[in-house]
Parts: structure tokens; C-alpha cells; sequence
């Protein structure tokens, strides 16, 4: 899933690093959980897990991949939809219910109205974030989801784990160059393909993961973790935004939109970090108020919290050490910097507590 900041192809550096410096133990809380592989990737080495984000399609990835330790059964479900010749006889139930939903009849629902062509014909701009089957399947596959919910047909996990899997299919076939703030004006041939949404795989580790969709702010003084892992943002660009769609596919609530890109009200959902001095200040609060024996900064070093500033913040609560590598940027944050930096620092403030 492509996401700024998504550390997924430098998980295993953090990790070598974590163990070298000593950090470890067996409760582990991504504080800005995003796309969640950070904790996915805790997960698998079998800590128990803490997640938290603002956002809604964090929350929904969370509880499938996170919160989640079963495979979907379906049982009220599998029995009663129609089957495809082309199925797979040795098939999960996922990846039957998948199918199905693969095999439903496009609905000119709310993406198709707000951000294909056809849906948009009659604003000063067209928008072109899908084609409109693709908006079409969109619409169906979402709506289907949530008729099954109200039928009680499925149960919370299959839910979330059903929302996954679109949330997760959905940049195969956008037409953006990574984020959604805005789109294409001619169409990237990726967005041309038809839909089909594609199944996640699904972790199990034997432990009670708990997950939350909330300002982790709001939860210093309810966890305490062997590590606390913050990934913020690390510049003035709200991730909100530059996410818009697949929040409102996550809701399906149908907001008032603004703007060119059909833009959804965000005010609710800001981040402090976006400002160097209330990412200091929020900081602060963490490093002191928060329950941990390690806390970890993932941070860019392009980022707009100075490192002294940093090291000056963590370094009231215990004893500091920045390590960092050097790793590609991400596409859409090179600030026209594309043809003369392609890399950059990630830095990891490691804040051993002091007892």
C-alpha cells in the first residue's frame, strides 16, 4: 500500500537496530499506526500489540491484521452466495466471498458520482480518480459489505477483514501519483485495469492485540509497553488529506465534499505533528507521560523537528542515542528534488527510561 512515511522495506533495519542497542521485550504500541505494518511486523515476532491511528482506514486495516488472529469462516455467509464455475475448489472463505464480490454488478453509488468522469460530467472539472466501472465496483463491492453487516450475515472481524482487502485494492487502480490530494490529468495505465479486489493474509500470534481508532494523546496513561514507537508525521502536510478517498471508502458516510478533489472535512482529524513547535510540545508530553521502558522516534531527517531539539526533548526522561541510515524517498515528497536527492535519513531516537 503505497503511504508516506510507510516503513515497510526498512522494517528489518529498525529491527537489527532495536536489538543492538538492547530494546526489547514483549508489548510493543505503534502510536501512529498507519498502514499498520509496523505493527504487523511486531506481530510476528510475537509481541503483544498496540495500535492506535486517527484515522478510520488505519483502524479498519488495524482490526484485520492486528487486532484480528482468526482466518474468516464466513459460516452465516458461505452457503448462501452464489458460487463462481471459476472458483477454486481448495479456495478459503475469503477468498469465495472475494470472488463474489469480484462477480457483483457495478452501482452508480457515491464514488461513481464524486470521482470518476462520467459521475462528475456536470463540475467545471471532471474528476479522475477511477474509471467509472471501476467506481461502479467500488460502490457495489462497499455497499454489499455493509448490507452484509446490517443482516448480521457477518461478524465484526469479517468485516474489517472484507474493508481490508478493498482499502488495500484500491491504489492498484487509483489514478494519483501516490497520495490523494490530487489526481491525474490523463490516465496512468494502471488505473485503466478493472477492479478486482484482492484477499490479505492473515497473522495470528496468540496474543490479545488491542487497537484504537484515536488521537493516541488520549491514550498516555492507559498503556504501558515494554516499546513505544512513535512514527510521525515529519512534515506541515496532513495525512488526511493526502488520504481523503479511502477515508470516506472506510466510512461510506457519504460527506459533504469541497474543492477540485472533492476533499472531505478533515478538521477533526489534525495532526500537531505537522508543526515543529507543537510536534515539540506533544513530544514533551509523551516521552513524560506516557507508560514505556523504551521509546522509539522514527523520524526523517529532512523532518521539521531539528534533531537538537529532539535530543534536547527525550533527554530530560532517561539516556538518548540517534542512529539513522540512508534509504530511498518517497516518490511524492521530493519537493522537486527528484533529479538531484533521491535518498534520505531515516533516524531512530532511542529514549532508554530512566527508572
Amino acid at each position: 500500500m503505497r503511504y508516506i512515511g510507510n516503513k515497510e522495506n526498512i522494517l528489518d533495519k529498525i529491527y537489527l537496530i532495536l536489538q543492538k542497542n538492547n530494546i526489547s521485550g514483549k508489548t510493543f504500541f505503534d502510536f501512529f499506526s498507519g498502514t499498520a505494518n509496523v505493527s504487523k511486523f511486531f506481530k510476528e515476532k510475537n509481541y503483544q500489540v498496540f495500535s492506535s491511528d486517527i484515522l478510520f482506514l488505519s483502524y479498519c486495516l488495524q482490526k484485520a491484521y492486528i487486532e484480528n488472529n482468526e482466518s474468516p469462516k464466513f459460516d452465516k455467509l458461505i452457503d448462501i452466495i452464489p458460487k463462481n464455475e471459476s472458483d477454486n475448489l481448495f479456495a478459503t472463505p475469503l477468498e469465495t466471498v472475494v470472488s463474489y464480490l469480484n462477480s457483483i454488478k457495478g452501482v452508480e453509488g457515491f464514488i461513481y458520482k464524486n470521482y470518476t468522469p462520467s459521475g462528475t460530467e456536470n463540475l467545471p472539472r471532471q474528476r479522475l480518480y477511477f474509471i467509472d466501472e471501476n467506481g461502479k465496483r467500488i460502490d457495489a463491492i462497499r455497499l454489499k459489505i455493509e448490507d452484509w453487516k446490517n443482516k448480521s450475515l457477518i461478524s465484526e472481524n469479517e468485516y474489517f477483514i472484507l474493508l481490508a482487502c478493498l482499502i488495500e485494492t484500491i491504489g492498484f487502480y487509483s489514478n494519483v501519483a501516490g497520495v490523494y490530494a490530487a489526481f491525474h490529468k490523463s490516465w496512468d495505465p494502471r488505473a485503466l485495469k478493472p477492479l478486482t479486489m484482492r484477499t490479505i493474509q492473515i497473522l495470528n500470534n496468540n496474543q490479545e492485540n488491542i487497537v484504537y481508532n484515536d488521537d493516541s494523546m488520549n491514550l498516555l496513561d492507559k498503556i504501558d509497553v515494554d516499546i513505544l514507537y512513535l512514527d510521525p508525521p515529519y512534515n506541515e502536510r496532513q495525512y488526511a488529506p493526502n488520504y481523503h478517498i479511502l477515508e470516506t471508502i472506510a466510512k461510506y458516510d457519504e460527506p459533504e465534499l469541497r474543492g477540485v478533489t472533492g476533499m472531505r472535512d478533515y478538521s477533526s482529524q489534525k495532526s500537531r505533528f505537522c508543526n515543529p513547535n507543537t510536534a515539540l510540545e506533544d513530544l514533551d508530553k509523551i516521552a513524560k507521560n506516557a507508560k514505556y521502558k523504551n521509546l522509539v522516534l522514527s523520524y526523517n531527517s529532512e523532518g521539521i523537528m531539528p534533531s537538537d531539539r529532539i535530543i534536547e526533548t527525550l533527554n530530560q526522561y532517561g539516556t538518548v542515542k540517534l542512529e539513522q541510515f540512508e534509504y530511498a524517498r518517497f516518490k511524492s515528497n521530493n519537493n522537486g528534488l527528484a533529479k538531484t536527492k533521491k535518498t534520505v535519513y531515516e533516524q531512530l531516537y532511542i529514549l532508554k527510561r530512566e527508572e
